[in-house]
């Protein structure tokens, strides 16, 4: 049997920080962000920059604890997809350059160049309508170029990249500071092979055009792991930040090593609400779509679709308790699912559970998660809701806790 962990009430405590206002939360390593980092490194060709991918609350990690970690660690840039994203992260002035990613609206733009943060133009239209935009006296607007080589989300054709930089190259206050593109199938090295050949063309034709030493981009997890493309000046790491990979990524020999020492960052645990007895033939949850078949004991746990964990995966997973296995039944509810811990003697009020992680012999991975709900790691993590506390941790040592009332951090806390 495992031993019951410390309870996060006397770890926050001890950290001088408030309890959290539920009892389920988010715990992230720190130490995991950092070294997954530092791994991932070691892949790259010399004097290549690695942009650390935190949009989408950083794949549900904490946008702003994620950002300050990875700038603390030695990321070359910031990377966001929405502006209020890209102004979250550039007021913490970690000092490390923010690129949104997405192309924002037209009237944000100057929002975006008062606060430094370098925007991605994608289409042929604001490559025109850029220079009317009301920049602040002395301030510019470093700007990416996307260029589309067969993604088709975004971007300007490659056969007109070089016009639309050489416009770019023209307007007073816009400072036309890379091009990237995005990789359709990073696990394909035919398909990406092709996309290579399309963007050195286009980085060739603005070359020729005048726009010369640009920052270039285009691969990411993907990309690195599998040797699918050129590193070229940077390269753009998310999930792989995080501690995760896709499912069949055929990672290159060489990478092997880096993906194995790769470790997950995220842990959802809870305690719960209640621990109680049901006879056979009662159901549980709404709709009784569960009833027990025996005498059991059912723990409410308070974590529902409200906080992420969909109402699509009833039945088809799982909680840890005591370093066992026991099956979450019924239906999810908004703010709380069911577990049968009848085979693992003495639960109470007082075990912690863990929905994803690791505890004693046992773990449940984002990839057990994405399995069960038929969908892909990314959705997992970055499901996350806003809602579930954040406690970030470095060592065992609690750093800070988000909640909506915000962030509270401990003395010293440093990165995190």
């Amino acid at each position: 049997m495992t031993s019951r962990p410390e309870s996060i009430e006397a770890r926050l405590a001890a950290a001088g920080l408030p309890p959290l206002p539920r009892s389920a939360w988010l715990e992230i390593d720190t130490t995991a962000l950092a070294s997954n980092l530092a791994a991932l490194r070691t892949l790259l060709d010399p004097g290549v920059r690695v942009a650390a991918v935190v949009k989408a609350d950083a794949y549900g990690h904490g946008l702003v604890p994620a950002a300050r970690v990875f700038a603390s660690a030695g990321a070359d840039y910031l990377c966001v997809a929405t502006l209020d994203e890209a102004l979250a992260v550039a007021a913490i002035g970690t000092g490390v350059p923010v690129l949104l990613l997405f192309q924002p609206p037209l009237d944000g733009m100057a929002a975006a160049a008062a606060a430094g943060v370098e925007v991605t133009v994608a289409t042929e239209r604001a490559v025109a309508d850029i220079s009317r935009l009301p920049l602040a006296a002395g301030r510019s607007l470093r700007v990416h170029l996307e260029v589309d080589t067969g993604l088709q989300r975004a971007g300007v054709p490659v056969a007109r990249a070089a016009s639309a930089a050489a416009t770019l190259l023209r307007v007073p206050g816009v400072e036309l500071a890379g091009t990237w593109t995005h990789l359709a199938s990073a696990s394909d090295a035919a398909v990406s092979g092709e996309q290579v050949q399309r963007f050195r063309e286009a980085c060739d034709a603005m070359d020729a055009a005048g726009a010369q030493g640009l920052l270039r981009h285009m691969s990411a997890t993907g990309a690195v792991l599998a040797g699918t493309a050129p590193h070229l000046d940077m390269v753009r790491l998310g999930l792989s930040l995080y501690g995760l990979l896709p499912e069949a990524l055929p990672v290159t020999p060489v990478a092997r090593a880096v993906a194995a020492a790769l470790r997950p960052a995220m842990s959802l645990r809870a305690r719960p609400l209640r621990v109680a007895d049901v006879a056979p033939g009662e159901g549980v949850g709404y709709g009784a779509r569960w009833r027990a078949e025996r005498p059991s004991r059912i723990a409410t746990l308070p974590v529902g679709y409200g906080d992420g964990w969909v109402y699509a995966s009833a039945g088809r997973t799982e909680a840890l308790v005591r370093g066992r296995r026991v099956p979450l039944v019924g239906s999810v509810a908004m703010d709380a699912i069911a577990a049968d811990v009848t085979d693992v003697p003495g639960v109470d009020a007082e075990d912690e559970f863990v929905l994803l992680g690791v505890q004693g012999p046992e773990q449940i991975g984002v990839l057990d998660l994405a399995r069960a709900r038929t969908t892909i790691p990314w959705e997992i993590v970055a499901a996350m809701a806003s809602r579930l506390p954040r406690v970030y941790d470095a060592g065992g040592d609690v750093l800070s806790v988000r909640t909506l009332s915000g962030e509270v951090r401990r003395a010293g806390a440093g990165a995190a």
